[in-house]
């Protein structure tokens, strides 16, 4: 399903648009992470890059009046655990985008990333999608963009989905392993499982 193209006076970035392409492109991330990790998660970012990568989730899938957004969902969390984890062979591309799209932010705001209002961010973010900007920023937000939807919506073993909250947003019930005859009625919506496939969040 394509995303639908906002209105002139609306922003790319909200739930609505997000989701148009995220609930159907959704693949749990248990499925392409190959094993659990045993010991507390290491951390790729520096507490900089943390927060920018913090200010960039929040707009790239803000709270609205349908629930949390991909930063209270963790999604920042899994992006800095999973850089030092799976996602490490693509830290240093990510780096450098973070650094790029704080340098663009300067250069045309007057001001960091991190320390702009929303609504700046949102200016900044649309700019770097339209035709004509920097095609490595372009390329950095749809990297970013996919990051997001994996540490909101993907299995909260990874760092992100905080408490299975992102699943309640796209409808997804859990990983369940068996279901009764009950459980399986379609004329009842399906009851949150909001737990981990690895079973032990």
């Amino acid at each position: 399903m394509a995303l639908e193209k906002p209105s002139p006076n609306e922003s790319p970035f909200t739930r609505r648009t997000l989701l148009a392409g995220a609930a159907t492109a959704f693949v749990p991330v248990s499925a392409i992470l190959p094993t659990a990790q045993a010991a507390p998660p290491a951390r790729a970012l520096t507490a900089e890059q943390r927060k920018l990568t913090e200010m960039l989730v929040d707009r790239i899938l803000p709270a609205d009046e349908l629930g949390p957004g991909a930063l209270e969902l963790g999604a920042a969390n899994y992006i800095d655990v999973q850089m030092a984890g799976y996602l490490a062979p693509q830290k240093e591309a990510f780096l450098a985008g973070l650094a790029a799209l704080d340098a663009y932010a300067k250069e045309t705001r007057g001001a960091s990333f991190a320390n702009m209002s929303a609504d700046q961010r949102d200016a900044v973010l649309t700019a770097i999608t339209q035709e004509g900007a920097p095609q490595n920023l372009r390329a950095f937000f749809n990297q970013a963009r996919t990051y997001t939807i994996q540490g909101t919506f993907g299995d909260p073993h990874y760092g992100g989905n905080l408490g299975g909250k992102g699943w309640d947003i796209i409808r997804y019930p859990g990983p369940r392993l068996a279901t009764t005859q009950e459980m399986q009625k379609m004329d009842r919506p399906a009851q949150p499982y909001r737990r981990s496939a690895w079973g032990n969040e």
